[in-house]
């Protein structure tokens, strides 16, 4: 029988331990993949949210831009108005003493005044004779009328005007109502019933 050297049992010993530590370290390396990945994923996942955040905000950015240009000329319009109401309540005070060449230069003033600021995307507010509208219309009185439908626009004080599908100002008008029947009338209804 052979005798085992002290080397030989070294080394099967070193065998062992080695493969214990490999074994340690595949259990370890085995956990560490799952963390890895685990973290990865999560790491994955912020990336996504933060690339979708990131693409609405440019979205956002784009259309909060587009909306600066579409309406970037919103205040100058809004302050030529008056210039533009001025103008018309000059046509519409207009007597006979003034001449003729005088109104005529108003209007076409007025007109060309008109057409350039519609060019911009300027519409005004048809209201006379229209039903009342309280995102367009400003209600300054209520007037009883028996020969018109109730909440009609009977008389426009000032025009409104539309930018660009946004109500810029509203028309400054007076509304219908049907006139109210008087206690009298209600007896005299009451007793011919």
């Amino acid at each position: 029988m052979k005798k085992m050297e002290p080397e030989s049992i070294n080394n099967s010993k070193n065998e062992e331990d080695i493969l214990k530590e490999a074994e340690v370290v595949e259990e370890t390396s085995a956990e560490e993949k799952e963390c890895l990945a685990a973290q990865l994923q999560e790491i994955n996942d912020k990336y996504l949210r933060l690339y979708a955040e990131f693409e609405n905000y440019k979205k956002r950015a784009n259309k909060d831009k587009d909306e600066l240009i579409k309406y970037a000329n919103e205040q100058l319009i809004s302050q030529l108005l008056t210039v533009m109401d001025n103008l018309e309540m000059a046509l519409k005070h207009s007597d006979n003493n003034i001449s003729l060449g005088l109104v005529k230069g108003v209007e076409n003033t007025l007109r060309e005044f008109q057409r350039i600021l519609e060019k911009f995307g300027l519409i005004h507010i048809d209201a006379l004779n229209k039903p009342f509208d309280p995102s367009l219309h400003e209600a300054m009185s209520v007037v009883e009328c028996e020969d018109m439908a109730e909440n009609m626009v009977v008389e426009e004080f000032r025009r409104g005007y539309i930018f660009k599908e946004k109500v810029l100002r509203p028309s400054l008008v007076s509304v219908s109502k049907k006139p109210e029947i008087k206690r009298e009338e209600v007896k005299v209804i009451e007793e011919g019933s």
